[in-house]
């Protein structure tokens, strides 16, 4: 029994990932957050291209801004 927790365990913390975000700036109608992603991976496989780590990070801006009482600007870098 023991040995079926661990042969589904080790996946689910394997496909695991975090993300995160934060608003690093917010005055007179500006906005500008920072947000950010990682996963670890690594491929068990008997094809030499496809086995090995296959980890990414990803992280970028989002911003908005108020233009006038109807308008809002958005822009976005990833």
């Amino acid at each position: 029994m023991k040995r079926k927790v661990l042969a589904l365990m080790v996946p689910a913390l394997l496909m695991a990932s975090a993300a995160n975000a934060a608003e690093i700036y917010n005055k007179n109608g500006n906005k500008l957050d920072l947000y950010g992603k990682v996963d670890g991976l690594h491929y068990f496989s008997d094809d030499a291209s496809e086995d090995g780590d296959q980890t990414y990070v990803r992280f970028g801006l989002k911003g908005e801004t108020q233009i006038t009482s109807e308008l809002t600007g958005y822009g976005q870098w990833e």
